[in-house]
């Protein structure tokens, strides 16, 4: 490989300022106005360095970020890159990593997460921090550990996740996703799962409205399930809940275990109801027609 030629504490301008650069490492560098500055570029390692400006890293391989700050007009900023490493960097932009292989992120802040990690492959998050709705769209075989997200409708189409120690207060996370395992983690939101297949939870605590619905292949192992109403509905499901659930609605086939049930609605006309266990000593109210037919 050729040998690095470095750039020290440069304030750089204008379109493409770097544009199709090989084999540099950027220290203290400030890229304002202008776009594109480093399109189409290989083998970048940039320290503590700033983008001021739209679209810094497009189409470009081999790419490392070290103590880096993205501003909010770097916008868009990574997009169609692959084999990149992020750490330790600031990421005020949205919008950012769009069809990117190869990504891993540690220690970063996302500020203004909406619509970023969009339709890319393989990627790590280690101790990553973000804000913002529709995270991580459409996105494949991820491993990601010590995350914390506020942010809805997260990770939808995603297939082949593998989540610990991680925090999420989102509503609507995880619809149609794929081959799913979250150990460990805490999870606030409405709506979760659906649409999901093959989705396990671990040694999880749940806070889900209607949570847990229309799941193909839902497994839930010492789990526990906080003001979680209505749920499993159209799901199939292996559920071991410690302690407490509110409200079960119609699951379609399998088993819940838990130590207390709150009100169990189980529809003959809409479900087979012999295809589901319950296993709960406690069930406080058995009902055969929801609320809302009750009133039609």
């Amino acid at each position: 490989m050729e040998g690095y030629t470095e750039i020290k504490r440069e304030f750089l301008v204008g379109e493409r300022a770097l544009f199709h650069s090989k084999n540099l490492r950027i220290y203290d560098t400030i890229f304002d106005n202008g776009e594109s500055p480093l399109k189409e570029s290989r083998n970048i390692e940039l320290y503590g360095s700033m983008f001021k400006w739209k679209y810094p890293l497009w189409y470009c391989r081999d790419i490392k970020l070290d103590n880096c700050t993205l501003f909010e007009m770097a916008r868009a900023g990574i997009w169609y890159t692959d084999n990149i490493s992020v750490e330790n960097t600031m990421i005020e932009a949205p919008k950012n990593f769009r069809r990117c292989r190869n990504v891993v992120l540690r220690g970063v802040n996302f500020y203004n997460a909406q619509e970023t990690l969009w339709s890319c492959d393989g990627v790590t998050m280690e101790n990553v921090n973000a804000r913002g709705d529709y995270f991580a769209m459409n996105t494949d075989n991820m491993k990601i550990s010590n995350f914390e997200l506020l942010g809805n409708y997260s990770f939808d189409g995603s297939r082949n996740i593998e989540m610990r120690n991680s925090r999420l207060i989102s509503k609507d996370a995880f619809w149609n996703a794929e081959n799913v395992t979250v150990y460990d983690s805490f999870i606030s939101g409405e709506y979760l799962g659906w649409n999901a297949k093959n989705l396990t939870l671990v040694n999880c605590t749940i806070e889900s409205l209607q949570g847990l619905c229309y799941i193909d292949n839902l497994v839930m192992k010492n789990c526990r399930l906080i003001n979680t109403t209505l749920a499993f509905e159209y799901s199939s499901v292996d559920a071991e809940i410690n302690g407490r659930i509110d409200s079960v609605l119609n699951p379609s086939e399998g088993k819940i275990k838990a130590d207390y049930i709150g009100r169990l609605i189980l529809e003959k006309d809409l479900v087979d109801t012999g295809k589901t266990k319950i296993l709960c000593s406690d069930v406080a109210e058995t009902e055969d027609i929801s609320p809302w037919r009750k009133d039609s």
